[in-house]
C-alpha cells in the first residue's frame, strides 16, 4: 500500500512542527502568549531524531559524516546562538526564541519529500542547512509586514511618521489591543510603553480605562494608591482572576471616584511627586512589566486619559512568519535562493 508521502521515518516525524506552529501561530495572534509546554515534546522529538541522524551520517560514507557535521554545526553553532543575539536585543520575544531553537535543532539539514513525483522542498541552498533556510524565510515574510501596514494607512488616508509600524486606535479598543504606544505627551515615540504594562497597572489599582480616563486628576494623586493593591497579573487581555474594574476596589469610591485623601491610606514610601504612583507600582513587582519605566508609564496614562485615538504598533506576532516560513521551506524551499536564482546571481 503506498503513502501520499514518500519519506524517511525522521522527515515524517519532523512534519509534527506544522500543526504545533500553527496552533502556536493562531495564539500568539489572539493572546500573544504561548505556553512554554509548547515547544517540550518538539525539543524532546528533535534531540531524539538529531541523535539517530548523527548515528545514520557516522555509519555513513565519509562525505555524509562530513556534510551532516558540518551541517548541524551552521544549524547549532550559528542560527541558534544568532536567534540568541535577536531575543537579547529584544527583536523578537521568548515565544519566538524558543520556537527557533526548537528549529534550529529539528532541522539541521534538508528533509526530503516525495510527493506525486515531486521532489520537496524544491529550491534548496549550497549549504544545506534548512533552519537557516526556516529564518531566512521568516525574515523575508516577516518584512512584508510593516510594507502592508504602510499600504493600508496611506490608502485610509493615516499619515504620520510612525505609519509604516502602527494604527490608529480608539481609546476604548486599547484594553482589548496588543502592542505598544506610539504616542507621549511631546509627540510619537518608537518606544513608547507596552500595553500589556497599561493592563498590568490598571489591575493593580482595580480600575478600567474609562474609570481612569474620567477622573484623572483626582488619580494622578499617589495619595489614592490602594492600601493594600490587587495582582498585576502579566497584562493579557481577557478575564482574569484580578479585580479590575471592581468599582469598590480600595482606593476608589462607590461610583469610581477617587477617595478623598483622608478616606484612603497612602502606601508607605510613595513620593509625593510620583503622578500615577508609576513608581510605586514598578518597586512592587517581583518581575518586569515589559520594559516599562516610571516615566514611559507615566506617559503612557497621560496620553491614554488625554487623547480620543491614539497610535499603537501592534509589533509582528512573529511565530505567525515563523509558521509561514517553514510551511514555505517544506514545499517550494529557500526563498532568498529561489530569488537570487531568478535574477541570475545563483
Amino acid at each position: 500500500m503506498s503513502t501520499p508521502i514518500d519519506a524517511s521515518i525522521p522527515d515524517l516525524l519532523r512534519l509534527l512542527v506544522v500543526p504545533v506552529f500553527g496552533w502556536a501561530a493562531w495564539r500568539d495572534v489572539q493572546t500573544r502568549r504561548i505556553p512554554n509546554r509548547t515547544w517540550y515534546p518538539l525539543a524532546a522529538l528533535a534531540v531524539v531524531l538529531l541523535a539517530v541522524d548523527g548515528w545514520l551520517a557516522w555509519n555513513g560514507t565519509a562525505l555524509e559524516t562530513r556534510a551532516f557535521a558540518v551541517r548541524t554545526a551552521i544549524s547549532l553553532g550559528f542560527v541558534a546562538p544568532l536567534v540568541i543575539a535577536f531575543w537579547w536585543f529584544r527583536a523578537f520575544g521568548g515565544a519566538d526564541a524558543k520556537a527557533f531553537l526548537v528549529v534550529a535543532a529539528l532541522f539541521p539539514t534538508y528533509p526530503a519529500y516525495g510527493v506525486l513525483g515531486w521532489t520537496l522542498p524544491h529550491q534548496q541552498t549550497l549549504v544545506g542547512s534548512f533552519s537557516l533556510t526556516i529564518l531566512t524565510n521568516t525574515v523575508l515574510l516577516g518584512a512584508l509586514y510593516p510594507l502592508a501596514v504602510l499600504a493600508r494607512n496611506a490608502a485610509a488616508g493615516r499619515f504620520s511618521s510612525v505609519m509604516f509600524v502602527g494604527k490608529p486606535v480608539a481609546w476604548d479598543a486599547i484594553p482589548d489591543e496588543h502592542g505598544r504606544l506610539l504616542e507621549t505627551p511631546d509627540g510619537v515615540t518608537r518606544n513608547g510603553v507596552d500595553l500589556d504594562a497599561i493592563r498590568m497597572y490598571l489591575r493593580w489599582r482595580g480600575l478600567t480605562l474609562a474609570e481612569l480616563r474620567e477622573h484623572a486628576d483626582g488619580l494622578r494623586d499617589p495619595a489614592t494608591l490602594p492600601a493594600e493593591p490587587n495582582p498585576p497579573g502579566d497584562g493579557a487581555v481577557g478575564p482574569t482572576d484580578d479585580v479590575a474594574g471592581n468599582s469598590d476596589a480600595e482606593g476608589v469610591s462607590a461610583d469610581g471616584g477617587a477617595l478623598e485623601q483622608s478616606e484612603t491610606i497612602q502606601p508607605a514610601e510613595v513620593p509625593d511627586d510620583d503622578p500615577w504612583g508609576t513608581a510605586a507600582f514598578l518597586a512592587g513587582l517581583d518581575h518586569g512589566a515589559y520594559g516599562a519605566t516610571p516615566e514611559r508609564l507615566r506617559d503612557g496614562l497621560d496620553v491614554l486619559t488625554s487623547e480620543d485615538e491614539v497610535w499603537v504598533s501592534p509589533g509582528i506576532p512573529f511565530v505567525v512568519p515563523l509558521f509561514v516560513g517553514t510551511v514555505v521551506a517544506l514545499t517550494y524551499g529557500d526563498l532568498l535562493f529561489g530569488m537570487l536564482r531568478l535574477v541570475g546571481l545563483n
